[in-house]
């Protein structure tokens, strides 16, 4: 499975980089509409956990998995035959579908074969993720120096294949054991049902918080290109890079940081830093608004950089938190409800996104300072909460990119 993540996320590369440009330059969507497209797809996408996780409830979850990697597929090669913004909308809306529904039931996937070591093989698979990334990033960095449009198709039909390649491999994975037909056939008084995660405020409200903290997310897939796109003199080929840049920093670093949220406390704490983190990330791109061409590709590297360290620490923090504020008997409940955080954003984080950039330069300033405050009212919402161990091995925090 972990070569299917190599893979997948080669062709996610390839194609999450270039995007917007390609929307915007091949089939010539003004910001606004990009934007939308961006929305409506997330949207859809909210839809895949909760849809593929009962699926796989019914079905073999391999089996399942092919399906979704074949739909992405379809997608993908759809895209390349229209301009029709209707048409675009609604095939990115089918991708987004397929995209977050297989990404949980990998993580299912890799919950279910390796058990106690969860977290380490997270760990590994992370680093096989942002592997993949940089590859597909560089590759697509390359290409668009030819600046042309079948440089953008080839890219977006290399996504396409990847797709292919994916569901071929993942045809000859095992199918794991399913944990809750064995927790089903246990089972003894039917009155120990498991807590609702949709009935416990607090942890709704937590997951709230966190839709606002993976904004990073929508940060380098919409905003950061689109803000080259519309910044006089910055190359597009740096949207690519910057992907690069921030695949190869999680690599290195993801796993060294996790130790410093390595219990329920320590994550809380930790906080209080990651909200000057986005803060400053945003200042970072207020400031790339200078006129100077060199100045500015440097200020967004930063940026990009301070965005990405948000990213990790955010890691770090949400994987020990969310499995924390749960309840031992309905950890895998409460799990999929928070999985829904990160969904949620890619529907509404364009629009805060494509928001921030209608302002101007200081919009950022202002997106950098919600998160930073939406990190302190986190901090505060879950004190009365926290138990004082932490319920995961906290060797190595992961979270999806």
């Amino acid at each position: 499975m972990l070569a299917v993540t190599f893979l997948d996320r080669i062709g996610s590369g390839l194609w999450a980089s270039v995007s917007v440009l390609y929307f915007t330059y091949v089939s010539h969507l003004s910001a606004a509409q990009v934007g939308a497209l961006a929305a409506i797809a997330g949207a859809a996408g909210i839809a895949g956990a909760p849809l593929g996780g009962r699926i796989a409830d019914r079905l073999p979850l391999t089996h399942v998995l092919v399906g979704l990697q074949l739909l992405r597929a379809l997608a993908s090669f759809a895209l390349l035959t229209t301009d029709h913004y209707g048409l675009l909308v609604a095939y990115s809306a089918l991708g987004a579908l397929g995209d977050r529904a297989a990404s949980i039931l990998t993580k299912l996937y890799a919950t279910r074969v390796a058990g106690a070591d969860r977290v380490r093989y997270q760990a590994i698979n992370r680093t096989a993720s942002n592997a993949g990334w940089a590859l597909g990033g560089l590759a697509a960095a390359a290409a668009l120096t030819l600046g042309t449009t079948t440089a953008y198709r080839w890219l977006l039909s290399g996504d396409a294949l990847s797709f292919v390649l994916v569901a071929l491999l993942t045809l000859t994975c095992a199918e794991p054991p399913s944990p809750s037909r064995v927790a089903a056939t246990a089972e003894d008084t039917p009155r120990t049902r498991p807590r609702s995660p949709w009935r416990d405020r607090t942890y709704l409200a937590y997951v709230g918080t966190e839709t606002v903290l993976f904004l990073d997310d929508t940060y380098f897939k919409v905003g950061l290109p689109l803000w080259i796109a519309h910044t006089p003199g910055v190359p597009h080929g740096l949207a690519p890079l910057l992907l690069v840049l921030n695949s190869v920093l999680v690599v290195a670093f993801q796993v060294p940081l996790s130790r410093f949220g390595a219990t329920t406390d320590a994550s809380r704490r930790l906080l209080l830093p990651l909200s000057a983190v986005f803060a400053a990330g945003g200042l970072a791109m207020t400031l790339s608004a200078t006129g100077d061409p060199l100045r500015a590709t440097c200020l967004l590297t930063v940026a990009a950089a301070l965005f990405t360290l948000a990213e990790m620490l955010h890691a770090t923090i949400s994987w020990e938190l969310s499995v924390a504020l749960a309840p031992d008997d309905a950890q895998g409940a409460y799990l999929g409800v928070h999985g829904l955080a990160q969904a949620a954003q890619r529907s509404l984080g364009p629009l805060a996104v494509t928001a921030a950039l209608a302002l101007g330069p200081l919009g950022w300033t202002a997106l950098g300072t919600t998160i930073a405050l939406t990190c302190g009212i986190q901090h505060r919402l879950i004190r009365d909460r926290l138990r004082p161990a932490p319920l995961s091995v906290p060797t190595a925090t992961v979270s999806e990119h």
